[in-house]
């Protein structure tokens, strides 16, 4: 369906994609992630036309699209991030508007606006003015105008950006609706948007594509090492653990009179059963004994930074959900390292084959 090959968008000395290569296979919601300034919104622009590559093709159905710009822009919904509207329009005028600005006719105005209406669930607030309806609704007005005239391809950037939970999560199930029919990529920081939403995940890191797989994919790659979290109050608890058979590294802090000990192993190494079994013959106080297990956040950190030290911030809103979803626990999270970006790179093309 889109395939781009080898863009490169520079401005001035600046180098904004780089040799970018992906595809996108009809039908699919592609996750497209990357922290701030790695590309992400260039690269969007130039799928839908409104930017042109310095270097490299983007086809549609293998015709590049620089051949015929109007026939492709046709295919494609665009809502960019800022969300352009017209605070004094109404929200039926503002759909009125894009249909014009679309080249429909009168004849097919009118159902193609009773659809994209009824998919975004406008209709409480359809002649109410935009400069009066909630962020949520105006996301919902954007995404209207963007599918109205039946896209084959729709393009979402960061279309939860500002919202409170509750709204995100009616964006969420109103994304999940609108992909069951089109292509779909979504740029979004919000994790758990990614893993509900996406069936395949592009992940940009300073303009090249750091990662391409499933959630499941690229989360088994980062499952290489395990990670164990021990508090525990007692004598030599710090050492006893560093001894034990399979640990390949560990660090030791001191909390309130006890120890917290992380543990480093190879990721088929179950360590628990014999923590335990530690803790009961030297009569420890056992205050926490868990197994950490990689996030897509922290994928998404080792990627696109390299790092995934314990106790790091997150990105985006995913923070602590993300960290209770991937724990295999008793007691309170903290984040794990993983494997490095090649590491996960190389389990992720292996998982895929």
């Amino acid at each position: 369906m889109i395939a781009v090959e080898g863009v490169t968008k520079r401005y001035g000395a600046i180098t904004a994609v780089d040799r970018a290569s992906f595809t996108v296979n009809r039908g699919e919601v592609v996750g497209f992630l990357g922290p701030n300034g790695a590309g992400k919104t260039t690269t969007m622009r130039m799928l839908t036309g409104t930017l042109q590559p310095d270097g490299g093709t983007i086809s549609f159905d293998g015709a590049p699209i620089s051949e015929d710009l109007t026939a492709a822009k046709a295919r494609v919904g665009y809502l960019p991030e800022a969300n352009p509207l017209y605070d004094d329009m109404l929200v039926c005028e503002f759909l009125e508007y894009v249909a014009r600005l679309r080249g429909m006719d009168s004849a097919a105005t009118r159902p193609a606006i009773g659809r994209a209406v009824e998919e975004t669930g406008l209709e409480e607030v359809f002649f109410r003015p935009i400069g009066e309806i909630s962020k949520g609704f105006r996301q919902r007005t954007g995404m209207a105008g963007a599918i109205l005239h039946e896209p084959e391809i729709l393009v979402l950037d960061e279309p939860t950006e500002g919202l409170d939970p509750n709204q995100r999560v009616e964006i969420r199930k109103l994304m999940s609706s609108l992909g069951s029919e089109r292509t779909v990529i979504l740029s979004t920081h919000v994790m758990q948007e990614v893993e509900a939403t996406c069936d395949r995940l592009l992940i940009i890191s300073q303009g090249a594509i750091a990662a391409d797989g499933t959630v499941g994919e690229l989360m088994d790659a980062a499952r290489g090492v395990s990670h164990y979290a021990v508090e525990a109050a007692g004598d030599g608890v710090a050492e006893a653990l560093r001894a034990l058979p399979g640990v390949a590294d560990h660090s030791a802090e001191p909390v309130d009179g006890r120890v917290r000990v992380r543990l480093e192993a190879a990721a088929d190494q179950e360590l628990r059963p014999e923590i335990f079994r530690l803790a009961t013959e030297r009569d420890w106080v056992l205050w926490e004994l868990r197994r950490e297990r990689a996030t897509l956040e922290q994928v998404f950190r080792q990627l696109t930074t390299g790092d995934g030290a314990p106790g790091g911030g997150g990105v985006g809103a995913a923070g602590a959900d993300a960290e209770v979803s991937g724990t295999d626990a008793v007691g309170s999270g903290a984040e794990a390292e993983g494997p490095g970006p090649d590491a996960i790179r190389a389990r992720g093309e292996e998982a895929a084959k």
